[in-house]
């Protein structure tokens, strides 16, 4: 089985990626190649982050690989937290703190639209590419719901009564932006092994 490494020591992606990767290829993690490093993420836009983490792991491991990078952009914050949402209340990350800034800033706020945007970068023997994702929906007025991570609680999708955080995976993946990115970045793997 073919294997192709996605640039993440997070588990909760994994896990969220893995229903949607086709057969015949393995997607495996940065510890299943002994890259411990926490890589930087220094660029200012997502495509710009998703390419440094796919362009290391490429550099020093020679693997194929994929890596992604998140924002949920706010309408009434002028786009943020975007490409700092995961440390937006601190270089901790902790989601709990990144959820309580982003209510607190949009208390009383009638204009509650956001989208989450995934940009992942792939690099297969050395040639890169782009694929994005988006979900468009609102921020709810406080959190809801126990599943998913990060700021599914406080995010509710477009054509959805539920906040990310009150649905299943298999709910979230028909939907999400991670799965839309990963849908794209499938088939294009497809396309490639077809030819």
């Amino acid at each position: 089985m073919k294997q192709i490494v996605f640039a993440t020591h997070n588990l909760n992606k994994l896990a969220e990626i893995q229903p949607l990767i086709p057969g015949g290829l393995e997607v495996i993690s940065l510890d299943q190649i002994g890259c411990v490093e926490a890589i930087a993420e220094t660029a200012t836009t997502l495509e710009g982050n998703a390419q440094i983490k796919a362009s290391y792991i490429w550099k020093y491991f020679r693997c194929d690989c994929f890596a992604d990078d998140t924002g949920l952009e706010v309408q009434a914050l002028q786009g943020a937290p975007g490409v700092y949402s995961a440390r937006f209340a601190g270089p901790e990350g902790l989601a709990e703190a990144n959820m309580a800034k982003l209510l607190t800033l949009m208390k009383g706020e009638t204009s509650r639209r956001a989208q989450f945007r995934t940009v992942i970068a792939l690099i297969l023997s050395g040639n890169s590419y782009l694929f994005e994702g988006v979900v468009a929906g609102k921020i709810l007025e406080e959190p809801i719901g126990d599943h998913g991570f990060g700021y599914d609680p406080v995010f509710q999708p477009d054509g959805s009564e539920l906040s990310f955080a009150q649905m299943t995976l298999e709910e979230k993946n028909k939907m999400s932006h991670r799965a839309r990115a990963i849908a794209k970045l499938c088939a294009f793997l497809e396309n490639i092994g077809a030819n």
